[in-house]
């Protein structure tokens, strides 16, 4: 599934897919495509390090949309996610990850 740009309003900030960096997604290829299950999810960190999720669906009852977040629920799902576009330290600058 192509990426899709989206810029929506939420809570008075304005969220662009286009201004953002890509941190992880669950877009890719497994030999049989990269829509799971007709649905993609896309995690970005904006320019005033703000985290937002980009879902995309190609079903027709639904529709794109974006989601912002709290550094710690992006943390969790940018762990969840296969595809990591960046490094951890890159995605989350300033967390300090302790050896287990």
């Amino acid at each position: 599934m192509e990426l899709t740009m989206l810029s929506e309003i939420i809570g008075g900030k304005r969220y662009r897919t286009e201004n953002a960096q890509l941190l992880a997604s669950d877009a890719y290829s497994d030999g049989s495509g990269t829509e799971r299950l007709g649905r993609n999810t896309f995690l970005f960190r904006t320019p005033n390090n703000n985290y937002f999720m980009q879902h995309q669906t190609t079903w027709e009852r639904e529709r794109d949309c974006l989601t912002p977040l709290a550094r710690d629920e992006a943390f969790r799902i940018f762990t969840e996610l296969p595809l990591k576009l960046v490094e951890f330290e890159d995605a989350f600058p300033g967390i300090k990850i302790e050896d287990a």
